[in-house]
């Protein structure tokens, strides 16, 4: 018995197996009227994970060098902390991280097109808790950004 269309849809995720149904979903982004490739697309998850990965290890050599002496067990806490700090300010105000700013991302909000301090506040404590940025639809939009009414868009 050969078992590897079954492996490979289960690897590929419902959205592959959707598609080779026959279902057309679109591409991501289209029904929230973002171009398919280019500016202003959604942002790829490789991309917003690496920006993430930059801005925590940016934050936790903040907190290694300048607040704790040293690595202890509350180095990771205030890195947190500089973590939440440093979303809610630069993204509420210029609209990206500096990890989001070195990958070519940016924060806009879908109703103005730029993200208000509060948008930028509800968006990072989800993320600071992390479970609704793991949840996402089908556009590639994490709970934290579809609470917020945001989007992560390419420059």
């Amino acid at each position: 018995m050969d078992n590897r269309r079954a492996v490979g849809s289960w690897l590929s995720g419902p959205r592959a197996a959707m598609e080779d149904a026959g279902a057309d979903l679109g591409y991501r982004g289209e029904r929230l009227g973002l171009p398919e490739h280019g500016p202003g697309s959604i942002a790829r998850p490789g991309r917003r994970l690496g920006a993430v990965a930059v801005d925590w290890a940016l934050c936790m050599l903040i907190a290694y060098g300048l607040i704790t002496p040293g690595y202890q067990q509350s180095t990771g806490n205030w890195a947190l902390l500089l973590f939440f700090v440093l979303g809610v300010l630069t993204v509420g105000t210029v609209g990206c991280t500096p990890g989001k700013r070195l990958f070519g991302l940016r924060v806009v909000a879908l109703s103005t097109g730029s993200v208000q301090p509060w948008r930028a506040l509800v968006r990072t404590v989800l993320l600071c808790i992390a479970v609704p940025a793991l949840i996402w639809d089908r556009d590639g939009r994490g709970l934290h950004d579809k609470l917020a009414g945001t989007v992560e868009v390419r420059i």
